[in-house]
């Protein structure tokens, strides 16, 4: 697609709605005089190539990305995150394709750490998965727009999911750096705390978890842990990343007693683990483990080797984000069918 001009004799959201280039919400039309000044704010060249944007690999250059952000409603200096979340949703090791395509629910994910959260207003604070931050609403949504326009993921054609959920229109939070007792996830990944990063994950909807009366790690993490036990289904094993969103409240409890993230992964790691017995198909619901995970034991039916519902404890991801008040988290369980999705990392350049 081009940058586009007003006709002064017809509506141009509405032309632009049946092109078919939108997400069923208004936009914004993008004239050239938009997407130029969009561009200029990035200080790369229009015609530069950031990617090829799976699953059909249309050229996501710096001209195209920005005429998506301008429909979704980006100031200019947005433009530079935008940029960074793309590169990253094209990184094989997020398997942009499948997630396009694939019948399961998963949108990217975008989680913004470093200064630049706090100099664009991105929200990490109260109601961060919900609405009133321009950021957050019109960063999330461009690169949605991206991934429908240049990667071709149309939802009933491309995309093929049996639900979606709400993130399909925009997915963006920023992490509540200040409110942690932790060092940052992207500092956690190797950046420095003065590096502006993204950090894209193909993600669900949040799952809600109360816990209002716990005041210790280990009145609280049983808590979560039972939540986590039902990511996809409660008999789902060898999950993949996901993020557990700590409310500076409950990430306080954490920190007040000393546990670091490497502690909390590991208690729910552990605590999450059945015996194969126990996750036979058909025994309390048609759910259990596949065929070729069975074969591997003479007797399933008694066998007691224990099996985790995450690979590994590094699968566990800690973000504290959400409002200063109210002992609230929640788990963004990411998207693991076959080899699955990764969190992907990408600086944000200036």
């Amino acid at each position: 697609m081009s940058p586009v001009e007003p006709d002064l004799h017809a509506d141009a959201i509405e032309s632009l709605y049946a092109r078919g280039v939108t997400d069923g919400l208004p936009v914004v039309p993008p004239t050239r005089a938009l997407v130029a000044r969009a561009v200029a704010a990035t200080g790369r060249a229009a015609g530069e190539l950031v990617a090829l944007v799976p699953p059909n690999y249309g050229r996501a250059t710096v001209e195209k990305i920005a005429i998506n952000a301008v429909m979704a409603g980006c100031r200019p200096e947005y433009l530079p995150v935008v940029i960074a979340a793309v590169d990253a949703a094209c990184d094989e090791a997020f398997d942009l394709h499948g997630v396009s395509a694939t019948t399961n629910a998963p949108s990217p994910l975008v989680i913004v750490n470093g200064p630049i959260r706090a100099a664009l207003e991105i929200n990490s604070g109260a109601g961060v998965f919900g609405s009133g931050a321009r950021a957050n609403a019109t960063i999330g949504r461009a690169l949605r727009l991206v991934c429908v326009n240049l990667g071709g993921a149309k939802p009933g054609a491309v995309s093929m999911s049996t639900l979606a959920h709400p993130g399909r229109y925009t997915y963006c939070i920023g992490e509540h750096e200040e409110a942690s007792p932790w060092e940052s996830l992207a500092v956690e990944h190797g950046f420095a705390p003065e590096q502006s990063t993204v950090a894209l994950l193909a993600a669900d909807a949040p799952l809600g978890v109360y816990a209002q009366r716990s005041r210790t790690p280990e009145d609280l993490l049983p808590t979560i842990a039972a939540s986590m036990a039902v990511i996809s289904h409660h008999r789902m094993t060898h999950w993949g990343d996901t993020l557990l969103v700590l409310s500076p409240e409950h990430a306080k409890i954490f920190g007040d007693a000393g546990w670091k993230k490497s502690d909390v992964r590991r208690w729910l790691h552990d605590r999450l683990r059945w015996p194969v017995r126990e996750l036979l198909p058909g025994r309390d619901g048609g759910e259990g483990l596949p065929e070729h995970v069975l074969a591997k034991f003479r007797d399933p039916a008694s066998e007691t080797e224990m099996i985790p519902k995450f690979r590994a404890p590094e699968n566990i991801k800690l973000v504290v984000a959400g409002g200063t008040a109210g002992r609230f988290s929640a788990i963004v369980p990411g998207w693991t069918f076959s080899k699955g999705s990764n969190l992907v990392f990408r600086r944000i350049l200036p």
